[in-house]
């Protein structure tokens, strides 16, 4: 199918990024977790269902919320949307197959268990510049 996503990152729904994958270095991933989990409660209050997806001159960003967890991703506004959830999906689902609800549950906020995430999730992803 391709590589798709530029850039990935899971934040936990008070806003902590427990795990991202960013093409530019530049973009520190607790500061983007911080501003995108104030959106999705922005619009989570305006509209009662979150955001999905919203686009940047040639940036789509596509926005997933399972459990407790906001999977935030962006790819190339020419790269269909349902393709872009599609695949956004399988990376949720390995997420949660790698890190159980129950463990989640438990987690004591180290995001070091999740560092190694991109070895699973890195057919999904277009390669650094």
């Amino acid at each position: 199918m391709g590589k798709i996503l530029r850039d990935i990152w899971i934040l936990h729904e008070h806003g902590i990024a427990v795990f991202s994958r960013v093409i530019d270095p530049n973009i520190a991933p607790q500061l983007v977790g911080g501003l995108f989990s104030a959106l999705f409660k922005f619009a989570e209050t305006l509209s009662h269902g979150g955001i999905s997806n919203f686009e940047l001159n040639s940036i789509r960003f596509t926005i997933e919320k399972i459990n407790h967890f906001i999977f935030v991703t962006d790819s190339s506004k020419n790269v269909k949307p349902k393709r872009v959830m599609n695949e956004l999906k399988k990376i949720t689902k390995k997420f949660f197959e790698l890190y159980p609800e129950i463990a989640i549950e438990n987690w004591n906020n180290d995001i070091n268990i999740f560092k190694n995430f991109e070895e699973k999730i890195i057919d999904s992803l277009v390669e650094s510049v």
